[in-house]
């Protein structure tokens, strides 16, 4: 299983998320989005409609009778009914349930850096997990690790 961890600067998690999702769902994955401020995932299923008509990204806020058929599934837990074997940890709050994913990709700002440390050092060295750090550098972004 891999993590990926994206240090965000300047740009909004839902934004960063948006575009993994685009990646994903072009190439026939599911993922669940977690976060356990509902408020930011309400934005980012705003933010999934109204990219424009022509980038909608299907989706869905968990507790609805159709969370095993949405290709993106946004939650407050790391239940993936939608049976995604792709987690994007939105909030900063690294999960260890993330564990049980192929990949998960760990959003973290300043506010949730020293979290980000603690969950790079405990899985460092265990057994079938992968690392990689990623930061943006002139709007790209770039692995450092």
């Amino acid at each position: 299983m891999r993590v990926d961890f994206y240090q965000l600067g300047g740009t909004p998690a839902e934004s960063v998320i948006a575009r993994l999702a685009e990646r994903l769902l072009a190439d026939d994955q599911r993922l669940l989005i977690v976060a356990s401020d509902e408020a930011q995932l309400a934005r980012l299923d705003r933010l999934l409609w109204d990219e424009g008509p022509t980038s909608f990204l299907p989706h869905g806020l968990a507790g609805g009778a159709d969370d095993a058929r949405q290709p993106i599934l946004l939650s407050t837990t790391p239940d993936a009914p939608n049976l995604a074997r792709n987690l994007a940890i939105a909030d900063g709050e690294w999960r260890e349930a993330a564990l049980a994913f192929d990949r998960a990709f760990y959003l973290f700002d300043e506010a949730t850096l020293e979290g980000a440390r603690l969950a790079w050092k405990l899985l460092a060295g265990r057994e079938g997990v992968e690392r990689r750090y990623w930061a943006q550098e002139d709007g790209r972004w770039v692995q450092k690790a």
